[in-house]
C-alpha cells in the first residue's frame, strides 16, 4: 500500500503545480488538474496504512 500512497501524494503535488500553472496562464486541458487533485487524494487515503486493526 506504500506505492499507492506514495503514487497519491506525487499525483496530488504535481496536479496541484499545474493548477497553479493553469491560474497563471490558461492552456487547454487545464481542468483536468482539478481532477488529479480529487485522485491523488483519494489515492492518499486510501493507501494510508491502517494502524487500528493490531496487526
Amino acid at each position: 500500500m506504500d506505492s499507492v500512497r506514495i503514487a497519491g501524494s506525487v499525483l496530488t503535488v504535481l496536479s496541484l503545480l499545474a493548477y497553479a500553472v493553469g491560474v497563471l496562464q490558461p492552456y487547454p486541458g487545464r481542468a483536468f488538474s482539478v481532477t488529479g487533485v480529487m485522485v491523488g487524494v483519494t489515492l492518499t487515503a486510501v493507501g494510508r496504512p491502517n494502524r487500528g486493526d493490531g496487526a
